[in-house]
């Protein structure tokens, strides 16, 4: 039996990360990707994350190389029936911090310079109390964690858990309001128009018409998720 759960998210520090960089401006969508809420959500099994504890560790605290493992990570999910949306915000404001900093050749590559030459860039960040919706799928019930931390920054956010009833399954033309992982999607279902939210490490689709199984609820009618969502990934 699957069990479908509505969560917000409401910010208690401002979330950054760079969704898109426009010369100096780095810009944070209004959106968070599924991966960076399956880690968050304390997902990802501890036991995945290396083979020998040693390794664990040094992985979790300090990280000697930057390559993500996406696929190693979130596979076991698809085995434990359970999936994770990217969220939308509900409501949220956007604000511009200016940041500054200095050449710093001379400490880098110890070379000799008489000038120290300021320069500067601006991030636009998603301000506090701002509100982020997504859906967890699970073939088991989950005891999801009421605090996280999220963005470039660990930002502090707040997660309201609510349980939605018993999902009708139905077959059809819909339309669904929350983003997607097109990578998710497109092997279950017909993509038929969308919208491209460009973002890394995948860009997601919002505003997606499609054509296949959807879980709809009699009392939330806006609300249609696709049916049997799973992670997938790149060859």
């Amino acid at each position: 039996m699957v069990s479908i759960y509505r969560c917000e998210l409401e910010l208690h520090d401002s979330l950054y990360y760079a969704t898109r960089e426009i010369g100096r401006l780095y810009e944070t969508e209004p959106v968070i990707h599924n991966y960076a809420l399956c880690y968050a959500l304390g997902l990802i099994d501890s036991e995945v994350y290396s083979t020998t504890v040693a390794e664990e560790h040094s992985y979790r605290y300090f990280c000697p190389e930057q390559v993500p493992k996406y696929e190693e990570h979130l596979t076991p999910l698809n085995k434990q029936g359970i999936y994770v949306t990217p969220a939308r915000a509900i409501t949220h404001t956007a604000i511009l911090n200016t940041w500054k900093y200095a050449n710093n050749n001379y400490h880098v590559e110890m070379e000799k310079t008489q000038k120290n030459i300021p320069s500067f860039g601006r991030a636009k960040e998603i301000a506090p109390e701002s509100i982020f919706e997504f859906f967890v799928i699970s073939q088991k019930e989950l005891k999801l964690p009421k605090w996280i931390r999220v963005g470039k920054w660990m930002s502090k956010a707040e997660v309201t858990v609510e349980q939605l009833p018993k999902p009708q399954t139905t077959e059809g033309l819909f339309t669904c309001k929350s983003p997607l992982n097109p990578l998710d999607v497109i092997f279950t279902n017909q993509v038929i128009s969308y919208d491209v939210v460009n973002m890394p490490p995948v860009s997601l689709i919002q505003n997606v018409q499609m054509r296949g199984q959807y879980y709809q609820f009699t009392e939330m009618k806006d609300i249609k998720i696709p049916v049997r969502m799973a992670y997938h990934f790149r060859s």
